[in-house]
């Protein structure tokens, strides 16, 4: 004996008629597909629940100090040194006064190339500061030879080849309080210098 089909429903007038159980499943129609049960909903990228914006708690990295090549910062330093202290000498061979400004810019040329070319490595300014000193001496006294040139009437790569004794006599002669100062200026000025160009 065949089971009495029920009366269907009226659809019309009935709000439940759109939630009616299908094929007896009460849960058919809202079933997640493929068994996921956030189907249709946006999905956060490659498993990162903070994707696509700004991580709350976390400041952004600051930048990475730049890398350079050590060894060629320290030619480079030397050759800074050496190219300042022979204009370094010149202007006061020129000029007849020392010129503490001009010191300053010895120290702070010779750190700017370290570190531009040498990186930020920790060595550079301390090793820039030397040299800033080296070459500011050594400019000061081709200038004292340059000045005593003029008036020996000898070259000044002869005093400073055969009369270097001399020279150095008269530098100290000449040094005062500002000449050691500015000698601890070039030698900062080098330091940072390396510093900020490594930056």
């Amino acid at each position: 004996m065949s089971q009495p089909t029920p009366p269907s429903q009226p659809t019309e007038g009935n709000p439940y008629a759109a939630q009616q159980p299908v094929a007896g499943n009460p849960y058919a129609g809202q079933q997640p597909s493929d068994g996921n049960p956030f189907a249709g909903q946006q999905q956060p990228t490659g498993g990162n629940p903070f994707a696509g914006g700004q991580q709350p708690g976390f400041a952004p990295a600051p930048p990475a100090p730049r890398q350079g090549n050590f060894a060629l910062g320290i030619v480079a330093a030397v050759v800074a040194a050496l190219v300042t202290a022979g204009i370094y000498g010149a202007i006061i061979g020129a000029s007849g006064y020392e010129i503490g400004y001009a010191a300053v810019g010895v120290g702070f040329l010779t750190g700017l190339a370290a570190g531009r070319i040498g990186g930020s490595n920790p060595v550079l300014p301390v090793l820039s500061a030397v040299l800033a000193l080296g070459a500011i001496y050594a400019g000061q006294i081709i200038g004292v030879a340059m000045i005593g040139a003029d008036e020996s009437g000898i070259s000044a790569t002869t005093l400073l080849t055969d009369h270097f004794d001399l020279v150095t006599s008269a530098w100290k002669e000449s040094a005062d309080f500002m000449t050691y100062l500015f000698f601890g200026i070039g030698a900062f000025a080098a330091f940072s210098g390396a510093k900020k160009a490594a930056a």
